[in-house]
């Protein structure tokens, strides 16, 4: 019965962490017993292997979306002597992972002080806005009343935000882009090759959280598996998200196609999206952090907590300055709003690649991956 321990001293390959160890322990344990191959997509991504890279494990670690189905199931979770809990291992491995693949690598400490790092950044980023505003300006002007189209110009050349906001963004995305290609080439597994199929495949299963809920089989039944409003509240964030990224997109093209300047009345198209995406701003975050303080600990990652919390403080702050700023442009207030919402956005984007937000992004790789990798399995097999 010492079956866990002779594994890790014995036969399993050298890893990096000895959280990547752990995971490398359970898979030995559960591709021996596949007893929950059915729940989701993690077990046959690992039966289609017979040993376990440390890019294996983070492309595994991503693709599981900590349900708590398995744990539930096993039969072999704690307190049995073999200690399988894949929810935690995979959870602790899945936010390993966000560091290793940062780039550029000397910033990947900014994970393991994700709360402390967002928290300077915003307050700087916030203090930055409002002294440069002071600086262009009459320090009057940030409390003066500038009502109508152009008016947040005068506060901050179009331009100017065009340009700081541009180049923070594609930051940004090349370090969200080199992240995922540092995931895609670590992982082993079967030869895979461009698959639009598979790659819709993948868009569907992350555009309903098809895995979120271990809906695959098991020996919980419907009635006695936990209620999980996760689901619910990523959508509203998400597409919440989404909606605002579109109002900001259509502006954009108003700005340079139509010559009309924001703020824009409350009944065009940037404020309706904008408006929408702020209400799923605010619920699905709020959300999301109210559901992972009832979520049994067993499940979790508790020492990344604090990442996960201040970006979704992040988000909420984004909306709630946002809706604010809608409600009070006309006011004394505006100046000082735009300030604190273009402060947080700023922060917001500069710290995507360093904190929660890659989540999504290498889940969403990790899909692509299994969709892929289990298209060309069944190919060879046919």
């Amino acid at each position: 019965m010492q079956i866990a321990n002779i594994k890790i001293q014995g036969s399993l390959p050298e890893h990096a962490t000895s959280a990547l160890a752990e995971a490398d322990r359970l898979m030995t344990v559960c591709n021996a017993c596949r007893y929950c191959e059915g729940i989701c997509a993690v077990f046959p991504a690992m039966e289609m292997r017979r040993s376990f890279t440390d890019g294996d494990l983070n492309y595994i670690a991503n693709l599981c979306h900590g349900c708590g189905a398995c744990y539930d199931d096993c039969q072999f979770s704690p307190p049995h002597e073999f200690q399988v809990n894949m929810p935690k291992a995979l959870a602790i491995v899945r936010s390993e992972s966000y560091e290793a693949y940062a780039w550029p690598g000397f910033l990947s400490g900014l994970f393991r002080r994700n709360g402390l790092a967002v928290t300077l950044v915003a307050a700087f980023s916030v203090a930055g806005f409002i002294a440069g505003f002071i600086a262009l300006n009459d320090p009057g002007a940030l409390f003066q009343i500038s009502a109508g189209p152009g008016s947040f110009y005068k506060l901050m050349p179009h331009d100017s935000m065009a340009a700081l906001f541009g180049a923070v963004f594609l930051y940004a995305v090349i370090g969200l882009a080199m992240g995922v290609r540092n995931l895609w080439t670590s992982a082993a597994g079967p030869e895979i090759g461009l698959d639009i199929a598979a790659l819709w495949q993948a868009m569907k299963d992350a555009g309903r959280l098809r895995y979120l809920d271990g809906g695959g089989s098991g020996c919980v039944t419907d009635s006695a598996r936990p209620k999980d409003r996760r689901r619910i509240y990523h959508h509203l964030t998400f597409y919440g998200f989404g909606l605002c990224f579109a109002a900001t997109s259509v502006a954009t093209l108003y700005h340079y196609l139509l010559g009309l300047q924001a703020p824009y009345p409350w009944y065009d198209l940037p404020v309706l999206l904008g408006t929408a995406g702020g209400i799923g701003l605010l619920v699905g975050p709020a959300g999301l952090l109210a559901e992972k303080w009832r979520r049994d600990p067993a499940l979790q990652d508790q020492a990344r907590f604090g990442m996960e919390a201040a970006f979704l403080a992040m988000l909420f702050l984004t909306s709630l300055t946002g809706l604010a700023l809608l409600v009070l442009r006309d006011t004394a207030a505006m100046g000082l709003l735009l300030a604190l919402h273009l402060g947080i956005v700023c922060a917001l984007f500069i710290t995507m690649p360093y904190g929660k937000f890659v989540h999504g992004i290498y889940r969403f790789t990790a899909l692509v991956r299994y969709a892929l990798e289990s298209r060309a399995l069944n190919t060879n097999a046919n």
